[in-house]
């Protein structure tokens, strides 16, 4: 079996998927309005609704889709996930009230978490010493599906109107459902022992690895760092000077900036693993982000902006991809789908807490977001440098095969 077949499976799946979200949910707001929502109130209460309650139950069911996944295989659970999006998408082009939008969405909490999935069967099909290419590649492929989808999704929606949009989006489902199907092969299948079988692993298990809450720490601080962003990048710009009918071009330029270089950091990381330890690897990266964000903090004009972008993103797509090859490194392979729930759920919270926080602390003051996140990244450093058991680079690192 090529493990190179596998990697293209899962992370043409991946991209495919994360596209297709991304086509139809920027616009959920212009959907609400044509269901009848008129009050701009009404229409941002259900659309924050509608959008949150999908991650936060995501959060919930992650891990316990990846134990169950442990136990059964990774193919079957994310052909389950790619399957129900393609039915909740479908339904969601015949609503016709705001509240069966958010009931789909809630629904679709239930069953996604196939980006985890994914993750676990790139590591669980690499080679040991290329376990953080195969990784950075799905996150890759995760982290530039998002960046194109609003732009696909905007030219299909104006082509064939919002609610066969969501028709559209059940279509890529379907292709990346099939893609998995048809060129996936499950490593490891029928060679389990009955008595290995049997054996349970819980999430007690999980968490008792070696430095694995500390790399939930890590997955979760990086998140919220990374999503702090969002709600107030556009008003920054604004506040340094930038004519205000020139902020969304450039802020959608700096969005752009930041996803490409964090995709450029996913595939770094895999040359800085074969030269240094995870450890150093993690706690160096947290540290430049932090510079990165600090350059945000002095900035007075857009080119600084860049270069802060720059080196955040990279720093950000670096540190992400290590902490997870770091997981995948002490978690057995048997537990890898719980192990791997678990840092999709510290994820998922960051993601769902730093618009709330940054928002909030935006109303004191801009600069103070940048100046926490940057204090936050080199919080996380020296967490890492201090408390994280040294382990070797990603060449010479094989995960263990029992608890």
């Amino acid at each position: 079996m090529s493990w190179h077949r596998n990697l293209f499976a899962v992370t043409a799946a991946s991209f495919i998927g994360f596209t297709g979200f991304t086509l139809v949910m920027p616009f959920l707001p212009l959907y609400f309005q044509q269901l009848g929502v008129s009050d701009v109130g009404e229409v941002a209460l259900w659309s924050g609704l509608s959008l949150g309650v999908t991650p936060a139950v995501t959060a919930l069911m992650a891990p316990l889709w990846g134990r169950l996944a442990d136990r059964v295989g990774r193919k079957i659970m994310v052909e389950r996930s790619l399957v129900s999006f393609v039915l909740v998408m479908a339904a969601l082009a015949f609503v016709t009230e705001p509240w069966q939008v958010f009931a789909l969405r809630a629904f679709q909490g239930l069953f996604a978490g196939y980006g985890a999935l994914t993750l676990t069967m790139a590591a669980d099909s690499a080679p040991p010493d290329r376990m953080a290419y195969a990784i950075g590649v799905v996150q890759t492929a995760q982290r530039l599906g998002p960046a194109l989808g609003p732009v696909i999704g905007g030219t299909v929606a104006q082509l064939v109107g919002l609610r066969r949009a969501f028709l559209v989006t059940s279509a890529f489902y379907v292709f990346a459902a099939v893609l998995v199907f048809v060129m996936y092969r499950e490593p490891g299948v029928g060679k389990v022992s009955p008595a290995g079988r049997d054996r349970r692993v819980t999430f007690r298990n999980v968490l008792a690895f070696e430095n694995f809450i500390l790399l939930m720490a890590v997955v979760f601080g990086l998140q919220f760092v990374d999503r702090s962003f969002g709600p107030v990048l556009p008003l920054y710009i604004a506040e340094i000077g930038t004519p205000l009918d020139a902020v969304p071009l450039v802020s959608g330029i700096l969005f752009s900036i930041m996803a490409g270089a964090a995709a450029g950091g996913n595939q770094f990381c895999g040359w800085l693993l074969r030269r240094h330890s995870l450890r150093a690897v993690i706690a160096g990266a947290a540290a430049i982000g932090s510079l990165g964000t600090s350059v945000y903090v002095l900035a007075g004009n857009i080119g600084l902006l860049v270069l802060g972008t720059t080196v955040f993103g990279v720093a950000i797509g670096v540190a992400t991809t290590a902490a997870y090859t770091a997981a995948g490194a002490v978690v057995p392979a048997s537990a890898r789908g719980a192990g791997f729930g678990l840092l999709t759920t510290a994820s998922l919270t960051g993601l769902a807490l730093s618009p709330i926080a940054s928002g909030l602390l935006g109303t004191v003051s801009i600069r103070a977001v940048f100046l926490l996140d940057a204090v936050g990244l080199l919080v996380l450093a020296t967490m890492v440098r201090r408390l994280m058991v040294s382990t070797p680079g990603a060449t010479t690192t094989a995960p263990a095969e029992e608890i």
